[in-house]
């Protein structure tokens, strides 16, 4: 997926979008939502926690670095879930990872104004922000697989 931009020569420009990763941190069959606090237009939404990759950055080092920065949390990135989201007209891209806390850490709303853990059964109980929601169907089976008996 690429993107076009007509440069200075007249010439189009390819690019690829801009990584943006996501963390489905799951604990006893639970999935962390956060919700944003901004900007206005998405305040209170949900969504996975996580960022923009870097230049030079690996999608899973970006990954383990936004969730030490918005949660203070160590995490282990697993396996991609759900399939890749474009946002922003297609200049951007949302890759979300299966994550697992380490060390029993807690995470901390450092950067949200709310976090909740939800079973599969309450993954519509919050609004998922647009990019997120596709991500949330593709994570329900996980959930109940890992749901203690």
């Amino acid at each position: 997926m690429r993107t076009e931009r007509v440069g200075g020569n007249g010439q189009a420009e390819r690019r690829e979008p801009k990584v943006i990763v996501g963390a489905a941190i799951i604990r006893d069959g639970r999935v962390l939502a956060c919700a944003r606090s901004a900007p206005p237009e998405v305040a209170g939404m949900y969504e996975f926690p996580g960022g923009k990759v870097e230049p030079g950055e690996s999608e899973t080092a970006a990954l383990a670095r936004e969730c030490a920065e918005e949660l203070a949390v160590r995490v282990e990135i697993g396996d991609r879930v759900g399939r890749d989201v474009r946002m922003a007209h297609g200049r951007s891209v949302l890759k979300v990872y299966v994550a697992r806390l380490l060390h029993d850490d807690q995470p901390k709303a450092l950067e949200h104004q709310a976090m909740r853990w939800l079973s599969a059964t309450e993954l519509d109980t919050v609004t998922w922000l647009p990019a997120d929601a596709p991500i949330v169907a593709a994570l329900r089976p996980l959930l109940l697989a890992a749901t203690p008996s």
